[in-house]
């Protein structure tokens, strides 16, 4: 994989929330499938800004496009979304930045995480592995990494289950918020008795928890 340093692109449209004199910053990306401002990526956006967040949405090259003309695409190769990242870690500088994101946009940060001197990652999501291969894992590097990092799972996530990750040999600067029978985007089943309200309120809780550990 190229280094994103390697790979030309500029920074993306911000989509911001929150004041700019925030303690910190969450730079935070959409997943594979749906743009920056959907119900759920609204939800946590103006969540964490009513709570004195400063949050700057954006969208990778490819969504950007299906936003200018309607037509749906597949993400871009790995290497553009990569850079793409470091080009908004480099526009924002990494001393009062968190980065994370939904899903695709949470594990792209994840990558660069490490290196990028940022405060810290937030993974909302995190998509341990393809839905229905569970031997095609995508945590090597989340063995190692020593950022404080948040992951925000739906217990029952087709991505990542409790069960699953569970067994999984994570490093210990990961900590784990589970929404109690929630799917890949944390909505329970009706039967459980919970709602998806419920469940992102208290994750939002959680991320609101960690950006205070973090300034």
């Amino acid at each position: 994989m190229n280094d994103p340093k390697d790979v030309a692109v500029e920074a993306p449209h911000f989509l911001s929330d929150g004041p700019a004199e925030a303690a910190l910053t969450f730079a935070f990306a959409h997943g594979a499938g749906a743009p920056m401002d959907t119900p759920f990526m609204t939800f946590f956006a103006e969540g964490l800004a009513e709570r004195g967040w400063r949050v700057l949405r954006f969208e990778f090259p490819y969504m950007a496009r299906r936003r200018g003309d309607g037509k749906r695409r597949p993400p871009d190769r790995a290497a553009l979304l990569l850079a793409t990242w470091q080009a908004v870690i480099d526009r924002l500088g990494p001393e009062r930045l968190v980065i994370g994101g939904k899903s695709m946009g949470g594990r792209m940060a994840s990558l660069v995480a490490g290196t990028a001197g940022v405060r810290g990652l937030a993974c909302l999501g995190y998509p341990f592995h393809p839905a229905g291969k569970p031997e095609r894992l995508r945590t090597d590097h989340l063995e190692e990494l020593s950022l404080p990092t948040l992951i925000l799972q739906g217990s029952r996530d087709a991505m990542g289950s409790r069960e699953e990750v569970g067994g999984y040999r994570l490093s210990a600067s990961i900590d784990l918020h589970w929404a109690e029978d929630g799917d890949h985007d944390l909505k329970p089943r009706k039967a459980s008795g919970r709602s998806a309200e419920q469940n992102w309120q208290e994750a939002l809780q959680a991320l609101h928890a960690f950006l205070q550990r973090l300034q």
